[in-house]
C-alpha cells in the first residue's frame, strides 16, 4: 500500500544537471543543514536520458540518488515525457501537436507533441521503462512524478479528432440521435453520416464544445493513467505515483485524472509581498499565480478538493517567480507565512521551485532558494528557519483535516463552456475567459472575508445527504451552469435536511449538454427558494444594494452588485435586499425562504466585496467560533490532526504587530509554551503561529 512519511515533506525541485559547475555535495549539505527531508528530480531532462535515439545515460543521477540517501533526503523521481528531445521531433515529425487542425505546434518550449500517437507513446514507455527499473529499488526513491503539469494544449490532430468522432459514435449510437440530442436541426448542421461531423477549427455550437472538451481532458487522463500503470509495475508497494498538476490548464479534469493517482500534487503560485497584505480590499484578477492571501488559501483548497484529501504541494515560490519584468521576492517572514497556510489546508508536501537560479533558459529569472551566485542568502536562511519548525512540529502536523464552514461546489464542465461562452464580460464589453471563476470567486472570497472556512467539492462527487448536512452547515452552488437533474434534486434535498444553501447566478440553467433547460429558473429548485427568474441582465457599472431589514440582513452602506442580475420574482421567499436603480430595483437582489429542515438563499447578482463579506457572515451567524473577533490584519484557521488534536493557525499578514487574546488553553508546537486562556497572544510583522488546543482538565 502506498504511503507517505509521518511528517511534512519539506524541500525543492533539484536539478544537479543543470548546473555549470559540480557542486553536488555542497548543495545536499546546505540541504540537510536547512532541514530538507525531500528532493524532486528527473522530469524535465528526457535529452539527458536518451541523447539520440536508442543511446541512454542513466547512470549519471545515481550519485545525487546515493548522496541524497546518505543524508536522510527523500526522492521523488519523475518520468520526463512532458519535455522531448530534439532528435525525436526531427525523426518523426508526425507527432507534432496541432492547436488547429493541419498546423503544428511551434518547436522550442515543452508539450509541443501528440501524446496520443503511437510512435510518441513507443518511444515514451521505452524511456519511462528504463529510468523507472533502473532506480524504483534505490531506497532514496519515495515515490514517481509521471509526466508534469499534463493539459496544456487542445490537440486537434487526425487521430484524436478520428478518436473523437468514434467516441461520439460509441457514446449516441446512431447520427440520428446525435442530430436530436445536439439539435443539429439549427443551421443546418444536421449529419447525414459520421462522415458530416465538422472539424473543431470553426465549431460555433455549445453542444459540440462541452463533447470536445471532455474528450480532450480524457485523453490526458488516460494518458497519465497509462503511465502510472508501467509505472507501478517497477514500484515498490510502499511507493506513491502522482503528476504535478497546474490547475489552470485547458485540457484535463482533476477530479477524473487524480482516480488514477495515490495522492494529489499541484502548484501554489502566489503574488508576494503587498499580495499578501490584510485588510485588502482589491480584486485583482487571477491567473497562474494566485493574487491575494484569499486566493492561497483557494489555491489549497482546490488542491483538496481533487480527492478530498491531503495533497502535496510539488511547486511553489522560492523567490520571485515570473520573468523578468516582474520581480517580487517575498517579504520577510511571507515564506513561513505561506507555507503554513498550504499545510493549514491539508498539504502534506511543500516543494520549492526551484533550488537553484537557473543561468539560462526560459526560467533564468524565476529566483531559486539559491541565487545566481550560488551562495546561500536570505531566502535559504528563512527557509532553513522553517525546516527547523516542520522538524519541531513533527507527525502532529502532517495530513490534516481543514475544518470547514462552509461548503463550494465546483464544476470542470461549467469552467470549460464559459471560456468560449462566457456569462460575463470584461469592463471593455469583451468576453471573460475567466467568467467561471467571476462567478464562484466573490462568494469564496465573502466566505473568506467573513473568517470562514471553505471546502471545496466537485459537483460530481457530492456526499450523502446525511454527511453534506453535517460537516457543512453551509453550502454554496453559484455559476453551477451545466448540471444533472440529480444534483439540482440533491441541492434541494440537502435544504430540506437542514443545510442552509446558497444560490448564485447562472446555477441550472443549463443541463449535462449545454442545453438551455425549459424550467423557470432555477431550474428544479424555483419553488423551493420561492423565487424565479426568466430575464437576466449584465450590468457594467456597479449597481447599488440595500438591506430590505437592517436587523435581518444587515449589510454595510454602499454594497453593491456586479457583472450580473437576475430579474428574481418573489413567490414565497423573503426580500433581504434590493437594488437601487430606477430599473433593475423592480427586483430583489437577494432572497430567502425556509425548506424544510434548512433554508434556501437566492442571489441574483455577483456580490462586491462588502456584500459577499455580510452574506456570508450572515449566513453562518450560527457558526460561532471563540477564534473570530481578531485584529484586520489577522486570520486563524484550523484544523484536526491524524491524532484528533485541534490545531490552530495564527497568521499576521501585515508589517504592524498584532496581538490576539487566546480564548482556550493552547500550546505553541513549535516553542512548546504553553498559552493559557486569556493570555495575549503577540504576533509580530509578518509572523505564524502554531498552536494546539488542549483539552479541559478533567
Amino acid at each position: 500500500m502506498p504511503q507517505l512519511p509521518n511528517h511534512v515533506l519539506f524541500g525543492a525541485a533539484y536539478y544537479h544537471e543543470y548546473q555549470p559547475t559540480d557542486r553536488l555535495e555542497r548543495d545536499l549539505n546546505l540541504m540537510a543543514d536547512a532541514g530538507f527531508t525531500v528532493i524532486r528530480v528527473g522530469e524535465s531532462v528526457w535529452s539527458t536520458w536518451e541523447p539520440e535515439e536508442g543511446r541512454f545515460d542513466l547512470d549519471w543521477l545515481q550519485p545525487v540518488l546515493d548522496g541524497a540517501q546518505r543524508r536522510g533526503i527523500a526522492v521523488i523521481l519523475g518520468t520526463p515525457t512532458y519535455a522531448v528531445p530534439p532528435w525525436l521531433a526531427r525523426l518523426y515529425p508526425e507527432i507534432a501537436g496541432e492547436r488547429s487542425s493541419g498546423e503544428p505546434i511551434g518547436w522550442g518550449a515543452r508539450q509541443e507533441v501528440d501524446f496520443t500517437h503511437p510512435a510518441f507513446r513507443f518511444h515514451a514507455e521505452r524511456i519511462i521503462r528504463r529510468v523507472i527499473s533502473r532506480y524504483a529499488r534505490h531506497p532514496a526513491v519515495i515515490g514517481f512524478q509521471v509526466d508534469n503539469e499534463p493539459g496544456l494544449e487542445l490537440l486537434h490532430n487526425h487521430g484524436v479528432f478520428q478518436r473523437f468522432t468514434d467516441h461520439l459514435r460509441h457514446e449516441y449510437g446512431t447520427v440520428e440521435n446525435l442530430n436530436e440530442q445536439w439539435g443539429l436541426v439549427y443551421w443546418s448542421h444536421r449529419l447525414s453520416t459520421w462522415a458530416d461531423l465538422w472539424r473543431p477549427d470553426g465549431n460555433a455550437q455549445p453542444q459540440y464544445e462541452i463533447a470536445w472538451r471532455r474528450f480532450q481532458a480524457s485523453q490526458t487522463e488516460q494518458f497519465i493513467s497509462w503511465q502510472a500503470e508501467i509505472v507501478r509495475e517497477y514500484a515498490r508497494p510502499e511507493q506513491f505515483v502522482t503528476t504535478c498538476l497546474a490547475y489552470d490548464r485547458p485540457a484535463f479534469d482533476d477530479d477524473q485524472l487524480t482516480e488514477a493517482l495515490d495522492v494529489t500534487a499541484g502548484n501554489a503560485y502566489y503574488v508576494m509581498q503587498d499580495g499578501l497584505a490584510l485588510p485588502d480590499r482589491r480584486t485583482p484578477t487571477q491567473t497562474w499565480t494566485t493574487d491575494g492571501t484569499w486566493a492561497l488559501y483557494l489555491s489549497a483548497d482546490r488542491m483538496y478538493s481533487s480527492k478530498q484529501a491531503p495533497f502535496l504541494v510539488t511547486e511553489t515560490n522560492a523567490s520571485h517567480i515570473g520573468f523578468s519584468w516582474d520581480s517580487r521576492p517575498a517579504y520577510d517572514g511571507q515564506w513561513r507565512q505561506a507555507a503554513w497556510a498550504l499545510v493549514a489546508r491539508g498539504a502534506r508536501m511543500i516543494g520549492y521551485w526551484h533550488w537553484h537560479t537557473l543561468h539560462f533558459g526560459t526560467e533564468t529569472y524565476w529566483g531559486g532558494i539559491l541565487p545566481h551566485s550560488g551562495e546561500p542568502g536570505r531566502t535559504y536562511t528563512e527557509l532553513a528557519e522553517l525546516g527547523a519548525e516542520f522538524q519541531q512540529a513533527g507527525e502532529l502536523v502532517a495530513g490534516l483535516t481543514p475544518d470547514a464552514d462552509v461548503a463550494l461546489l465546483f464544476s470542470m464542465p461549467t469552467r470549460w463552456i464559459m471560456q468560449k461562452y462566457p456569462a460575463l464580460s470584461h469592463p471593455d464589453g469583451t468576453p471573460d475567459e475567466r467568467a467561471y471563476q467571476g462567478l464562484i470567486e466573490p462568494f469564496y472570497r465573502g466566505a473568506f472575508d467573513a473568517g470562514l472556512q471553505v471546502r471545496i467539492i466537485h459537483a460530481t462527487r457530492l456526499p450523502t445527504i446525511d454527511d453534506a448536512v453535517r460537516q457543512f452547515p453551509v453550502l454554496i452552488a453559484a455559476g453551477l451552469y451545466l448540471t444533472d437533474d440529480e444534483t439540482l434534486d440533491w441541492l434541494r434535498d440537502y435544504a430540506h435536511a437542514g443545510g442552509h444553501l446558497i444560490l448564485g447566478p447562472r446555477t441550472g440553467y443549463a443541463d449535462q449538454q449545454a442545453r438551455a433547460r425549459t424550467d423557470r429558473m432555477p431550474a428544479r429548485l424555483a419553488d423551493a427558494a420561492g423565487a424565479w427568474y426568466d430575464e437576466f441582465s449584465t450590468i457594467h457599472t456597479p449597481i447599488e444594494v440595500a438591506t430590505a431589514d437592517p436587523a435581518e440582513f444587515p449589510i454595510p452602506d454602499g454594497s453593491t452588485a456586479t457583472r450580473w442580475v437576475d430579474g428574481l420574482t418573489v413567490d414565497g421567499a423573503t426580500v433581504l435586499a434590493h437594488y437601487r436603480h430606477p430599473h433593475f430595483g423592480r427586483w430583489p437582489a437577494v432572497t430567502t425562504r425556509t425548506a424544510g429542515r434548512g433554508r434556501i438563499t437566492h442571489v441574483g447578482t455577483v456580490p462586491d466585496l462588502a456584500l459577499g463579506e455580510a452574506l456570508l457572515r450572515w449566513a453562518a451567524s450560527g457558526r460561532t467560533s471563540a477564534w473570530r473577533d481578531l485584529p484586520t490584519s489577522v486570520t486563524c484557521t484550523g484544523a484536526t490532526a491524524a491524532d484528533g488534536s485541534r490545531l490552530r493557525f495564527v497568521h499576521n499578514w501585515s508589517f504592524d504587530p498584532a496581538t490576539v487574546t487566546v480564548p482556550i488553553d493552547c500550546r505553541d508546537v513549535l516553542t512548546g509554551k504553553p498559552l493559557p486562556a486569556g493570555d495575549d497572544l503577540q504576533l509580530a510583522a509578518w509572523d505564524v503561529r502554531v498552536l494546539v488546543e488542549q483539552p479541559p482538565q478533567t
